[in-house]
């Protein structure tokens, strides 16, 4: 299966198929939920902010009921989906390309009652595995920068989408005037070439003939997320030994200082985008 895969997309698939990245992002990052989250406070629990952004794009997908589906690009461990899933009766499509995450979202979705609601299926979004206008909601936290592809993932989505559809998302990107070569150790960490930018998904959205409906700029939380994570592995370094190795400790640290210290000068951005597709 992985050689259909891009490079950059197989180098994240390994990535997130191994032990260290599976035992992290399950164990510290947020559980169920594993994307930037909204915080109220300073001391918010990471899975508690996680579980915000979902109901706040939730709320924004006016109409959703048993007769919709939905699908999830780059669904990690299948929290939103069980959220769509649960809270709306709808059916969805959890498309994500670790083997190891998805074993993780079955069991979990079984476990919850909703695998029946719930499809989960091994791939990349770079090629969605379904039929024009199938799905009247395209849905994705923080994966579509792990895509050296982006144009091709926004066509394809907009592929899929019945008339009339949402495409919803958010995604870590570099803001529109990002002075070059500034983001090289956050790129160089992530195995990329470039990070997308509000006008970029903005305009290739637009190219592929979605409207914009609506975009919440919400960047300070990315510094504030990726923040609060480096804080939790710090403490819980010493628990995680024998499920997490010190060098991907280490690595990480520094792989989310790298975020943390772009964000802090400006470099990045964050937040909600919404598009329609006409019909």
């Amino acid at each position: 299966m992985s050689t259909a895969y891009s490079d950059v997309v197989e180098t994240a698939r390994q990535y997130y198929n191994s032990e260290d990245a599976d035992n992290f992002y399950f164990h510290v990052w947020g559980g169920e939920d594993i994307h930037i989250g909204l915080y109220e406070t300073a001391d918010e629990d990471i899975a508690t902010a996680s579980r915000r952004t979902v109901t706040r794009m939730a709320k924004k997908l006016g109409g959703l009921g048993e007769d919709k589906h939905v699908i999830d690009l780059g669904a990690g461990y299948g929290g939103s989906a069980r959220y769509l899933a649960r809270t709306f009766g709808c059916h969805v499509t959890a498309l994500n390309l670790s083997e190891t995450e998805n074993a993780r979202n079955r069991e979990m979705s079984a476990e919850q009652g909703l695998a029946d609601k719930i499809d989960v299926i091994d791939g990349s979004f770079e090629k969605i595995p379904a039929a024009d206008n199938s799905y009247d909601v395209a849905w994705s936290q923080d994966a579509i920068l792990h895509s050296g592809h982006r144009h091709q993932v926004i066509n394809d989505v907009a592929r899929v989408l019945s008339p009339g559809g949402t495409f919803i998302f958010t995604d870590p990107m570099q803001v529109d005037d990002c002075p070059p070569g500034v983001l090289q150790p956050v790129l160089d960490r992530i195995h990329l070439d470039s990070l997308g930018s509000f006008t970029f998904y903005r305009d290739a959205a637009i190219a592929a003939g979605l409207e914009p409906v609506e975009t919440d700029d919400l960047t300070p939380h990315l510094v504030f997320h990726y923040s609060r994570v480096r804080d939790q592995l710090q403490r819980e370094r010493d628990a995680l030994a024998g499920r997490v190795s010190a060098e991907y400790v280490e690595r990480m640290l520094k792989g989310l200082g790298h975020w943390i210290e772009a964000g802090q000068k400006g470099y990045l951005a964050w937040g909600i985008m919404e598009f329609r597709k006409p019909g």
